[in-house]
């Protein structure tokens, strides 16, 4: 698809202020830096005996939002691509704008903000503007007088043009938000997932503006970028079999003594999960610890704007001669396996659902949601469990039929599994659960993927919180303290599309 417009009339940011040289700074333990743990499935092995296969989860959390270092965190250019056809008429038009109003009023003056609508072609509303009184008084102004229904049908593949889509080392996210049941989940969940980003399914438009807030709170919250953990082995026999990493590109050398991970950004307090299968060998004679991997993450830290490297915790078992026959597992590992395997199956009902084998994609569903409904001793009561049990039961009665499927369960599927190969939140906003008889439940809609929100961080949250109160409020709210003025900077600046 060939490139229809190009703008070079966008507001110029500042220039940044002069930082550290470009060496990378060797971080020391719990000085609010990005922290990666190991967890080995077993923390024994026989002494005489190989294991191939051998599962070591990586723990890897990213740093909280530091108050001082709110104004030295990198802007953000937000480029939001609205859908202005036929059918976003009367109220749903009410509540989008209302939507950008709040976003609007949430950007710093170091962030830009575009606006693009879109029906049977695009047409950009707004440049690139910062977000200063004056830009946010004229973002207000067109999103008022230019967001109105018009056109007749949504042309999807117009939004991503070549150079959104994964090249090397830069791509530019974007999320996309679906609303009601007349979107196409299939080409918006393809679009995020050729670029990076999330797709979110709001059925209960009401609540449009909470999935808009969820968004924009990640973005405005990131403190890692350009993230990448490297794995070498340590002893001479232990070999990377093989990475599961969900969206995220895995690399291992041919003779499987090294392995690397491209993480990319990770938003404050966000976590990511991968599990590392290595082959263990026998241990000699008075060995008894085998050292496995060492795990080491170099990535820019997005306040100080420097190149950090951070070492994790090595990964090593024990060897005694023996070991006992009823030797507890990890449950950390346990519960990432099974997590694992119930987003390969929802992919499957997924697929089954759409060559029209709907009860084979619930079979699917059931049969994984009942092996997790009898968790190891460990998990018993473990909340993410139970949310990962609730979550397939609600999908599963989303694929029962044809109807259902189309009207609601494709789009679910697709943002959970959205989430899940990213371990990253999106937005499920449903009406009555379909399955709320049946359990019991009075809770509105199915779980967010990952359950109840399990990768929502506490940033995403306490916006979502804040839409919630301006949305009671009727839409006024006080908002949260900017960016200094003047803290822009081109140096780790970020850029994000949102398509709804």
């Amino acid at each position: 698809m060939a490139e229809t417009h190009a703008y070079d009339d966008d507001e110029p940011v500042e220039q940044p202020a002069a930082h550290g040289g470009s060496e990378a700074v060797q971080a020391t333990a719990n000085d609010g830096k990005l922290v990666i743990k190991t967890h080995c499935k077993l923390p024994a092995v026989a002494r005489s005996t190989a294991r191939d296969n051998f599962a070591v989860l990586l723990h890897a959390q990213a740093p909280s939002i530091a108050a001082e270092a709110t104004a030295a965190s990198a802007p953000l250019d937000l480029v939001t691509v609205l859908d202005v056809s036929g059918s976003m008429t009367g109220y749903k038009i009410t509540l989008l704008r209302r939507a950008m109003q709040f976003v609007i009023d949430k950007l710093g003056p170091g962030d830009r903000l575009g606006i693009v609508s879109f029906s049977d072609d695009a047409r950009r509303v707004i440049r690139l503007t910062r977000m200063s009184d004056d830009g946010k008084a004229s973002a207000k102004r067109a999103d008022t007088n230019n967001l109105n229904g018009w056109g007749t049908s949504k042309n999807y593949s117009v939004l991503t043009p070549p150079s959104f889509k994964r090249s090397g080392d830069r791509c530019l996210p974007v999320h996309t938000l679906g609303f009601g049941t007349d979107h196409d989940a299939a080409a918006m969940h393809t679009i995020a997932e050729e670029t990076g980003g999330t797709f979110s399914f709001i059925e209960n438009q009401a609540v449009v503006q909470d999935a808009f807030a969820q968004c924009i709170g990640g973005l405005l919250s990131v403190t890692v970028q350009e993230a990448r953990i490297s794995i070498t082995c340590s002893h001479p026999g232990v070999r990377v079999r093989l990475i599961r990493s969900g969206r995220y590109e895995s690399l291992v050398d041919a003779d499987g003594r090294a392995a690397s991970l491209d993480v990319g950004e990770l938003y404050a307090d966000e976590e990511r999960r991968f599990l590392v299968f290595v082959d263990v060998p026998a241990a000699g004679t008075g060995e008894d610890v085998t050292d496995l991997i060492k795990v080491s993450c170099t990535y820019r830290d997005t306040a100080s704007r420097q190149s950090m490297v951070v070492a994790g915790e090595d990964a090593v078992v024990q060897r005694p001669v023996e070991v006992t026959a009823h030797m507890e597992p990890s449950m950390e590992v346990e519960r990432e396996c099974f997590r694992v395997e119930a987003t390969e199956d929802i992919a499957a009902a997924r697929e089954a659902a759409e060559r029209g084998a709907y009860a084979a994609a619930k079979a699917i569903l059931d049969r994984r949601q009942e092996e997790l409904a009898r968790p190891a001793p460990g998990l018993a009561g473990d909340p993410r469990w139970a949310a990962l049990v609730s979550e397939l039961r609600e999908l599963s009665a989303r694929v029962a039929d044809r109807r259902e499927y189309e009207q609601t369960g494709r789009a679910c599927l697709l943002a959970g599994m959205s989430s899940h190969t990213q371990q990253r939140a999106t937005s499920v906003q449903l009406f009555a659960s379909t399955s709320a008889a049946s359990t019991g439940s009075t809770s509105y809609g199915c779980p967010a993927p990952g359950g109840f929100g399990a990768y929502m961080t506490p940033a995403m949250q306490s916006m979502v919180n804040l839409s919630r109160k301006t949305r009671r409020n009727g839409g006024r709210e006080t908002c949260l303290v900017p960016s200094e003025e003047g803290s822009s900077s081109e140096v780790g600046r970020r850029e994000a599309k949102v398509l709804g």
